[in-house]
């Protein structure tokens, strides 16, 4: 093919690149990719038929525009993907506090009710927990190792397992929140008075203690991501029931949608939960010095980032905020 023939042949293909790179509207990445193959089989075309020409040399100018393009883009997707545990979670938490709170609370008040009900009632505990878990932690109790049942399963199967439960019961809870609220109130009174018949029960055999440092190794993540998961169930039902200034089904989607970011951020708490269940909690004899570490450092990250930071981050933006105002 004569040169002229393959320039009048691609010209208007490569005229729609030049606008497409130039055009202030968000840039498509499957259509830059698309693009980028077509010009990259022109260019080698070019270079194979007209190595010296002008032609190749504006091919190779265009092709490296839109190479640098799809990097821009990915960049800035991930970017996207930082700044949203980074800035756009952390202020969802300092917005909808006052969920979270109301979360804490029932979640401890329903553990109060399972400590007080299991200490009236000797048969409240296998009510709660079941006969069979616990005649099997009496069984491990008389051969000297209470906290056996973290050990049954094999590391990686185990994780896996707890992982994605964790997972479905967060979102169980969240989309519980179409009750109007009380469906998530009644997960969280389920789990809350669950934690306190159990922690009771090993109270009553004198574990309590060894108990605590070796549940709340992953217990520290998991409960509190329940309870975040919580917050986010009671963000979408308070959305449809307390619309204020927008209508119901705008605020309504707009819990929604906030809801679901709040669920999505517990993500990698989950999984690291569930690696410390699966993979540290299984050692319980690990010196004491550690599982405090273990323990405290969850905890301190806990109230960090759902707490003093989207305070901070808050305070932060409206300082620039009003900076730029002025």
């Amino acid at each position: 093919m004569r040169e002229v023939t393959f320039l009048k042949k691609n010209a208007q293909k490569w005229k729609q690149v030049e606008d497409f790179l130039t055009s202030k509207e968000k840039v498509n990445p499957d259509k830059l990719a698309e693009l980028f193959i077509e010009l990259t089989d022109d260019l080698s075309y070019s270079r194979t038929f007209y190595p010296q020409s002008k032609t190749t040399q504006y091919l190779n100018s265009l092709t490296a525009k839109i190479h640098q393009s799809i990097y821009k883009t990915k960049k800035e997707q991930k970017q996207r993907f930082v700044q949203f545990w980074k800035y756009e979670a952390p202020l969802l938490f300092y917005k909808h506090r006052k969920e979270i709170l109301i979360s804490f609370l029932i979640f401890i008040i329903s553990m109060m009710i399972g400590v007080v009900s299991s200490a009236g009632d000797s048969g409240f505990v296998r009510l709660i927990l079941g006969d069979s878990y616990v005649n099997m932690t009496l069984e491990n109790i008389d051969k000297g190792d209470p906290m056996a049942v973290y050990k049954q399963m094999n590391g990686v199967d185990m994780f896996m397992g707890i992982t994605f439960n964790n997972i479905r019961v967060s979102f169980f809870a969240f989309m519980m929140g179409l009750l109007f609220s009380f469906g998530t109130a009644w997960i969280l009174l389920q789990n809350g008075i669950m934690l306190g018949a159990f922690q009771y029960f090993f109270h009553i055999h004198d574990l309590l203690i060894d108990s605590v440092l070796v549940i709340w190794i992953h217990g520290t993540l998991e409960i509190s991501s329940i309870i975040i998961a919580g917050a986010a169930g009671l963000t979408l039902g308070n959305s449809f029931l307390f619309p204020y200034t927008y209508s119901r089904k705008q605020s309504f989607m707009i819990g929604a949608k906030e809801g679901l970011k709040m669920i999505v951020s517990l993500i990698p708490i989950f999984i690291t939960a569930g690696f410390l269940e699966s993979f540290v909690t299984r050692h319980t004899g690990m010196p004491i010095y550690l599982s405090l570490i273990i323990i405290l450092g969850s905890l301190f990250f806990v109230i960090w980032y759902f707490i003093i930071y989207p305070v901070q981050l808050f305070k932060r933006k409206g300082a620039e905020n009003g900076t730029s105002q002025n």
